[in-house]
């Protein structure tokens, strides 16, 4: 591992723009984007998936590995990633950032307390929660309706017994109601973290936020609260990039964390911006298969940000080809050739994903110890016949060196392309198309169903004149559905729309479909119960 000085000047840094946190992470000042606006962009490659299985595909380690393998075959590649969540990192997934020769590093401390960012994010957005309360307790100037406050609190931890609380109980004449917890990454300030690009734009954000109607029915916002100044003060820092490094020394910005079931999924704005300043080809992972991270990135962040991706790399695994071949332990020859034959073949589905939202599909088959020769080239002869370039990755075993395959693959389609790069819908269109549009080309619903409540919720917006945002569809990431137990390709199934939130600062809406939740829990035997710290003080168990 190289001390972060070294790693920051051979990307093009200068000692100025960095503050050091420790020998191997630094934060970048945004002075150093403003002072190289004026130079070409490089390319942009995205990748993601198709719909993962729980333990997941391997996505994150391909980036890692893609990154070093495009500095090994001469390229100056650059990564960016989102910051590890403490919620997966004791749930089910443990830890995010990549493994065996391909990580980011140094790997505990990114997947702890890192620079402090997501502890920001939690106490900007908690000081929020009290500033509202306060309000109500010190005589509602604002007239605010007890039953229609929309704002709730948020940890960075899955606690299911947070997702139902009652606030204000107690001796002291509190104003007793229900309120309900979110994990850090679903909340709308770590949205407007990765979206902001200014302080001003992200105190503008802030104020923005919606957290309350008062008894006329008209919006209660943070600014309304005089919050948003001080919710800013607390992020000053979290909206620095981290400038990190890969195992192999690949300069890596890792920062922001939104999840992309619900919430948008990508890294920050402002690290892909510099990323595409300083690298001639930015490796960038979006959450999830590409009906959820690839499109929100496409549809939300590529609007914001302004960029082009020209490739998309889909990771596949042939464990999670097992089981959308509808039964997990059977053979995947088998399976996946009647799966292909009927056309419900997940892996195509997300490829044809990619090309409808204007990116050149390139398959990374992630394989893992237990795959056998057969099972690749069964994956290997589909992509063949659909015409679809495709690698087989080892970049967690091999790191850069076990990549460099996909690397020659992407490079070689980022020459031949030209960004055809295009948001599915228009902002002008009402809302429920959005939606439709979105659940028939991408989920390949037939239509789409609203609840009672999602249909007021949706009135309110509409008298509120902002149906011109975007929409962020917070489903499961098991099924290209909002059912995870429709596995493969599924067809004939609605969309099942059960909340509309507005989030007014973040810049769109976020629907809710079937049952996912804001809140995860834990499962039966957490990670938490496997991570240990040794006598020297080396965190054990979180890889």
């Amino acid at each position: 591992m190289h001390r972060i000085i070294k790693v920051a000047k051979e990307a093009g840094l200068i000692d100025e723009e960095l503050e050091l946190y420790g020998p191997y992470k630094a934060k970048v000042n945004l002075d150093a984007l403003k002072e190289r606006e004026n130079r070409p962009d490089g390319k942009l490659v995205l990748v993601t998936s198709l719909t993962p299985t729980p333990a997941g595909e391997g996505k994150t380690v391909t980036s890692i590995g893609l990154a070093q393998a495009l500095n090994r075959i001469g390229k100056k590649g650059f990564l960016c990633l989102r910051e590890p969540s403490l919620g997966p990192n004791f749930g089910i997934k443990g830890g995010a950032t990549g493994g065996g020769k391909s990580q980011v590093v140094p790997s505990w401390d990114i997947n702890l307390h890192f620079t402090g960012d997501i502890h920001a994010v939690t106490t900007s957005h908690n000081l929020l929660s009290a500033l509202l309360d306060n309000h109500l307790h010190q005589g509602n100037r604002l007239r605010v309706n007890p039953r229609q406050i929309v704002w709730p609190r948020a940890v960075d931890l899955n606690d299911r017994a947070l997702r139902h609380i009652v606030v204000g109980l107690g001796p002291e004449g509190g104003i007793p109601r229900e309120d309900h917890f979110v994990i850090t990454t679903a909340s709308e300030v770590m949205a407007i973290l990765c979206l902001a690009q200014t302080y001003q734009d992200l105190k503008e954000r802030l104020g923005k936020i919606v957290v309350a109607y008062n008894e006329d029915g008209a919006l209660v916002t943070a600014k309304d609260l005089n919050a948003h100044g001080s919710m800013a003060a607390l992020l000053k820092d979290a909206l620095k990039p981290n400038l990190v490094q890969t195992s192999e020394g690949t300069p890596a910005f890792v920062h922001g964390g939104p999840f992309a079931n619900i919430a948008h999924g990508t890294n920050s704005i402002l690290a892909t911006k510099l990323a595409l300043k300083l690298g001639e080809i930015v490796v960038q992972e979006a959450g999830f298969g590409a009906d959820l991270g690839a499109e929100k990135f496409i549809d939300i962040v590529c609007r914001a940000g302004g960029f082009s991706p020209q490739v998309a790399v889909v990771v596949v695994s042939c464990r999670s080809l097992k089981l959308h071949g509808g039964v997990p332990r059977a053979n995947l020859q088998k399976e996946n050739r009647e799966a292909i034959r009927k056309g419900k073949s997940n892996m195509l589905k997300q490829i044809e994903n990619v090309k409808r939202l204007g990116m050149i599909p390139v398959v990374a088959i992630n394989r893992f110890p237990f795959d056998t020769e057969e099972e690749i080239k069964l994956v290997c002869d589909i992509c063949e016949r659909a015409n679809i370039p495709c690698a087989v990755s080892s970049v967690y075993s091999e790191g850069g060196k076990g990549g460099e395959n996909l690397a020659e693959i992407v490079a070689r389609a980022l020459e031949k392309s030209r960004s055809t790069y295009k948001p599915l819908y228009e902002l002008e269109i009402p809302i429920k198309d959005k939606i439709s549009k979105i659940a028939t080309e991408i989920y390949g619903a037939e239509g789409v169903s609203l609840s009672p409540l999602a249909e007021k919720q949706l009135g309110q917006v509409l008298r509120l004149g902002l149906d011109g945002l975007p929409v962020c569809i917070a489903k499961t990431q098991y099924s290209l559905s909002d059912d995870p137990n429709l596995l493969g390709r599924p067809r004939g199934f609605k969309l099942n729309i059960n909340e509309i939130r507005l989030s007014q600062g973040a810049g769109f809406l976020v629907a809710l479909a079937g049952s996912i939740m804001t809140m995860p829990g834990l499962p039966k035997i957490p990670m938490a119960e496997k991570i240990d710290i040794d006598p020297r003080g080396k965190v054990l168990g979180l890889d």
